[in-house]
């Protein structure tokens, strides 16, 4: 067989290596390409978005982020897969437990469309998870240790995020904290519940310290939180911003240990709700005189979705078979 010249055979050669490399660097950035349009809706099948008037939840039988519209509506799926979720202005935020030992939970936030725009990874299992009106303001609650409020045996940490300047508070524990009047130490302090007025902020959540849970509000410019009163978990502020929504430690029996309150915040007076069951959920304004909360199912296969009026009065009802993560959003036209 006749041998090529040397130079001939060094030509071959590097063409033949830059072809490959042309090859790999073009699958490379189809792979990117292609992979890119994935990431941005990772959260969702692309074709579901929080553009649409309706309540919007997680779905027990999917895992993920589904709207149903009116209260006997249609179910619409293809959002999310999320532990919880909620949404508000044009920011939405998703938890996710990540596998693996020890628990991680990944907060992933994303715009209307559910593209995402930026995802943060916290210690624990997901927990709470709250948007301010305005979509700026973001705040998730993860269990470092312990699955529930029921026992002692637990502790949580729980993050804010500012999208207006990018900061990150990764534990709520370093902002001073007032109770009863006196500024106030001790490393068993555990923040969690957060729920923003519409000014972006003024803010309440859930203070644990000593055995003993706290009503706090708090004042982001200020950087300081005050206790206003004891025996409030999970607040939840009204549209208006003159209520509060929590539940009440009525009962030492860890199987049914609370009761949905409204707080009004001008006299600090507190009415009992319609919903005598126990609810461990941070409950959700629907509207201005309605909440929805979950309740395990009957079956002990996730939970149901229910509504209670905001006043004492009516009875609950069921407003989403297989559902948790309520959370109502108005769209203007839609």
């Amino acid at each position: 067989m006749k041998t090529l010249p040397q130079p001939l055979r060094l030509a071959l050669v590097v063409t033949a290596v830059l072809l490959l490399a042309g090859a790999s660097l073009g699958y490379v950035l189809h792979a990117r390409h292609r992979e890119l349009p994935q990431r941005q809706t990772a959260a969702g099948d692309g074709s579901f978005a929080v553009d649409r008037s309706g309540l919007y939840f997680r779905d027990a039988a999917t895992g993920r982020v589904a709207r149903q519209d009116g209260a006997a509506g249609p179910r619409t799926g293809g959002g999310p897969a999320c532990d919880r979720f909620h949404t508000a202005g044009d920011r939405a935020l998703c938890l996710r437990k990540l596998p693996g030992i020890p628990a991680r939970t990944e907060a992933l936030v994303l715009d209307r469309h559910l593209r995402e725009i930026q995802r943060v990874v916290v210690p624990g299992i997901p927990n709470r998870a709250r948007v301010s009106a305005s979509g700026h303001l973001l705040s998730w609650t993860a269990f470092a240790t312990g699955d529930s409020y029921a026992t002692s045996a637990f502790s949580t940490r729980t993050s804010l995020l500012d999208l207006r300047t990018g900061y990150l508070v990764k534990s709520m524990e370093e902002i001073p904290l007032t109770l009863d009047g006196v500024r106030y130490h001790a490393p068993d302090v555990n923040y969690w519940g957060v729920t923003f007025a519409r000014d972006d902020n003024r803010f309440y959540a859930t203070v644990s310290t000593r055995g003993r849970t706290h009503l706090v509000e708090g004042d982001l410019r200020g950087w300081s939180a005050k206790a206003l009163r004891e025996n409030a978990e999970c607040p939840s502020l009204s549209p208006d911003d003159n209520r509060i929504a929590f539940k009440k430690k009525v009962s030492d029996d860890p199987s049914a240990p609370w009761r949905l309150y409204v707080l009004d915040l001008a006299d600090l007076r507190e009415d009992p709700l319609a919903e005598a069951r126990s609810v461990d959920d941070q409950a959700a304004w629907l509207d201005g005189a309605t909440l929805g909360y979950a309740l395990p199912r009957a079956d002990g296969h996730g939970d149901d979705i229910w509504s209670v009026p905001a006043d004492g009065t009516g009875e609950p009802r069921l407003v989403v078979s297989g559902g948790s993560s309520p959370v109502a959003v108005a769209v203007a036209g839609g």
